[in-house]
């Protein structure tokens, strides 16, 4: 079958088109008899980038993961699931997805997020009738991990590493306890902390390299490329050791201490440290970049 909007070549029975997101006409399968096991879902989408995909089960939601560097995960609602992430988060939806905007867990819940420099308010996503898909895509060149966490089971990511997840899990910040790792530790001291049972999307800058820690070992890490670990690590900061390390190294004064037992995921790509490159190669007004460009000058000789 092809999309009547796009033309797009589609398997037989899509209704959503994968190219350009028009719906096709194609009828939903009927809904079973009672008594009989509902069928498996099948997500309504082809890629060719497909990184990961889920056939969730009764009450559980189907997630796809698509895409190289930029990824975008598409979830698919049934009546009776939902789904939430951070005001703004969505990228695009089904035309039966409908959306419910509160504080998340009320005025506590919401205060932190605000101290913590997050939206303020949840959005959930879900439908009514028949299925719908809605989409979250990455905000930066990276990867979208998906954790299916179990019932008490946490999970402690970077500040804007959440996407979405179940509603069964819970968000929460995670304030570091110890004031030299608030001060030092480059993130400041608020983390998200995500608690299962439930899926849960997050996103991670650049590469992923995954560490599962024994009792006792030990990663020294550039805080910048932390981007999750369980709550079974300890964490802190320490400091460089040596004058010339410090004076001569180019690593700042301290480094994250990861030590186990527990897994450890990490980011090639931190954003701060992209940041930093891009900026040595900004106009500056009157000078010249690392490039050599020339710049250009807005006021005087």
């Amino acid at each position: 079958m092809k999309c009547p909007n796009c033309g797009q070549e589609l398997p037989e029975g899509t209704r959503f088109c994968t190219s350009c997101g028009a719906p096709t006409g194609a009828v939903a399968a009927s809904a079973p008899s009672a008594g009989d096991e509902p069928p498996v879902p099948v997500l309504d989408m082809e890629s060719e980038h497909v990184k990961r995909e889920f056939v969730g089960g009764k009450g559980r939601v189907s997630y796809r993961i698509d895409g190289t560097i930029m990824q975008v995960v598409s979830i698919q609602l049934e009546p009776g699931e939902v789904i939430y992430s951070e005001s703004g988060g969505m990228s695009w939806m089904s035309a039966n997805v409908e959306m419910r905007t509160h504080t998340g867990g009320g005025l506590g819940k919401m205060l932190k997020r605000a101290v913590a420099g997050e939206s303020l308010f949840i959005t959930d996503f879900f439908v009514t009738n028949g299925r719908g898909i809605v989409s979250f895509a990455s905000e930066f060149p990276g990867k979208v991990l998906p954790f299916d966490l179990k019932e008490g089971e946490s999970l402690i990511v970077q500040k804007d590493a959440f996407m979405c997840a179940e509603k069964s899990v819970d968000l929460d910040m995670q304030f570091r306890k110890r004031l030299g790792t608030g001060l030092f530790g480059g993130e400041g001291f608020i983390m998200q902390r995500l608690t299962g049972p439930g899926l849960v999307f997050v996103e991670v800058d650049g590469e992923v390299v995954e560490y599962d820690l024994k009792a006792g070992q030990t990663l020294k890490v550039d805080t910048g490329h932390i981007a999750a670990y369980e709550p079974t690590v300890d964490f802190d900061v320490t400091l460089i050791k040596g004058l010339s390390n410090i004076l001569l190294g180019g690593e700042g004064l301290f480094l994250a201490t990861l030590r186990g037992p527990g897994k450890v995921w990490l980011q090639t790509m931190p954003m701060s440290k992209l940041a930093n490159k891009i900026a040595q190669f900004m106009p500056q007004v009157g000078g010249k970049g690392s490039s050599g460009g020339v710049n250009i000058k807005l006021f005087g000789d």
